[in-house]
């Protein structure tokens, strides 16, 4: 069987090209398109370059295409991207504008493109549907509730496989399989003592997630993207009042504050220097105060769901750090577990400072708690569930 993974965004389109099933899946070929103003003569461009590589025969060499959408109100799990997966995409844009119309303008694209191939849909909600009813409500009417106010959680495909590297790195295989099969059948309960284990999905934009027993309890993104850590240039928590504040205090619009939070806030805002941690980390070192309030305020919010996440799973087996702040930068790790060693985590300085995009332990050797940096591969967990939900549903 052959997969293609597609993600998409309001300009953009990549691809991996994946060959075999969900037990042993080849990478074959991977590529990318920016400034993209037509998603069907990019997608046949993209055949034509598999083509010619030698990857495919033909359009209809591809078995099915994987898609990592992202919020929908109606659908959660990984489902078949028919017409409906497209409408619910379109009626929940308002939350996700930069990616849902992306994505369904993309799979109509491909339904016309490749009419043979069978289309999937992963929503990113997906990971989080198990969640317990409190860590999914706001305290808003039933009426708010129904029309889909609630905590939806984002990045799930990162934490899954999160979920089940941590699991087998730390020998509970019984675990990874639970994770595995997370999507295709009920859940159980396992026996013994349950691993925990906590997320940390660090990048441009960034999540962190409570996994009990490869089973998300709460993770820190709430009805948006734009809720929890201090994302890029996207405010993260903010209490409500503070946009009707800002309205007449400043004599905003409600299209302008917006614009505000998802554009120039986040890690940008409080640096108002840059939205990259790179760049902002050199001007820490020029002894640049809004820098350093940058880094600090997202290593804090980083401990403080962290720490939460600990209190509810009663503990901690194992810290992961992943996606490009978690796998490179040694400086935000070393600071989020400073200071632990007596709930039992202790960091490895020095393998921590050498630790840059590998999957490593990177914890010291007596450290009751494990820490790790698990690269992301959200591609294959996306083309490992289409495979998953093809053959469940032969």
């Amino acid at each position: 069987m052959k997969i293609l993974v597609a993600n998409l965004g309001s300009t953009s389109f990549k691809y991996s090209l994946y060959e075999g099933d969900d037990s042993a899946l080849t990478l074959l070929a991977r590529g990318g398109y920016e400034r993209v103003s037509d998603y069907g003569e990019t997608i046949r461009d993209a055949i034509s370059s598999m083509k010619k590589d030698g990857h495919i025969d033909s359009v209809d060499s591809i078995d099915a295409v994987g898609f990592k959408t992202v919020l929908g109100f109606e659908k959660t799990g990984c489902v078949a991207a028919d017409d409906s997966v497209v409408a619910d995409l379109r009626a929940s844009a308002e939350l996700a504008p930069a990616h849902n119309p992306a994505y369904a303008n993309g799979i109509e694209q491909f339904a016309k493109e490749m009419p043979n191939a069978q289309l999937v849909a992963l929503y990113e909600t997906a990971f989080y549907q198990w969640a317990s009813k409190p860590s999914r409500r706001y305290a808003v009417p039933k009426a708010w509730y129904e029309a889909g106010v609630r905590r939806n959680g984002f990045h799930g495909a990162s934490h899954k496989f999160v979920a089940e590297r941590s699991a087998e790195l730390l020998g509970r295989e019984d675990v990874a399989q639970q994770v595995r099969f997370l999507y295709q059948k009920d859940q159980s309960e396992l026996p013994g003592k349950p691993l925990r284990v906590v997320s940390c999905h660090l990048g441009g934009s960034s999540s962190v997630t409570g996994i009990r027993n490869g089973v998300a309890i709460d993770t820190s993104m709430g009805l948006s993207p734009q809720s929890g850590l201090p994302q890029n240039n996207r405010v993260g928590d903010l209490d409500s009042m503070a946009v009707t504040y800002v309205m007449k205090k400043l004599g905003l619009s409600i299209e302008e504050v917006e614009r505000q939070l998802t554009k120039e806030s986040g890690l940008l805002g409080l640096s108002g220097k840059s939205n990259d941690v790179r760049d902002i980390w050199a001007a820490v070192d020029a002894g640049d105060d809004d820098a350093k309030l940058a880094i600090d305020s997202l290593v804090y919010s980083i401990r403080q769901y962290v720490g939460s996440y600990m209190l509810q799973l009663g503990g901690l087996d194992a810290l992961v750090f992943t996606a490009g702040i978690g796998e490179n930068d040694t400086r935000v790790r070393e600071r989020v577990c400073q200071g632990l060693e007596d709930l039992g985590l202790e960091l490895d300085l020095d393998k921590n400072a050498v630790t840059r995009g590998e999957e490593t332990c990177i914890s010291a050797a007596n450290s009751r708690i494990k820490i790790f940096v698990i690269p992301a591969n959200e591609e294959l967990v996306i083309a490992r569930e289409t495979s998953r939900f093809l053959s469940h549903n032969k």
